[in-house]
């Protein structure tokens, strides 16, 4: 057992020396992110299982409080946390539109997309960002393995096909974007 834990933390930090590379996709994405939420916009974040937790979790560090201390608070919905809803929707429209029936109804342009997707192939987070994009939603995208299949504003690909690294790895990313985010949009970064 502590050969296992042992291994599983060295893959971790083994994935976490290999995100440098990704900082300037996370600037990117934090600045985005800011310019939405400075226009007055929201962000809807959406993913399945572990990502579906991550999209909440973000969505719950942008409207409370990141850190003590945090004054402004900013609009965003997780589109994942409404189990009437999900059922509701999946049931009327498949799994597939379980996601992309909420961006319809509650995206405007100029809000922000934000699917998680540990495989980058998860077919209704893929049809939320398509509809997003089509609405004219701001489009962004964590993914691991090989990627999306499809074109977004901004990706981040953590280079890993493993699940729980991928996730892992995400949830350092929304982290760091929600401060990053907070200071740009408090005029500190």
């Amino acid at each position: 057992m502590r050969e296992f834990i042992e291994r599983e933390w060295r893959d971790h930090l083994a994935l976490m020396e290999v995100l440098p590379p990704l900082f300037e996709e996370m600037e990117a994405l934090a600045e985005a992110m800011g310019r939405v939420l400075g226009r007055g916009g929201k962000v809807l974040a959406f993913g399945n299982g572990g990502s579906a937790a991550s999209a909440q979790h973000f969505a719950s560090e942008l409207v409370g409080r990141l850190v003590k201390g945090d004054v402004l608070h900013y609009p965003a919905l997780a589109l994942t946390t409404d189990a009437f809803l999900l059922t509701a929707l999946a049931n009327d429209f498949g799994y597939e539109g379980v996601f992309s029936r909420q961006v319809e109804v509650l995206g405007r342009p100029g809000d922000m997309a934000l699917g998680i997707t540990t495989s980058g192939s998860s077919p209704n987070v893929l049809k939320a960002l398509e509809v997003a994009r089509d609405k004219g939603l701001v489009t962004a995208a964590l993914t691991g393995g090989d990627g999306l299949r499809m074109g977004v504003d901004l990706e981040i690909r953590v280079p890993s096909s493993s699940t729980p690294r991928v996730q892992e790895a995400h949830d350092f990313i929304l982290h760091t974007v929600a401060a990053a985010v907070k200071m740009r949009v408090e005029g500190e970064g």
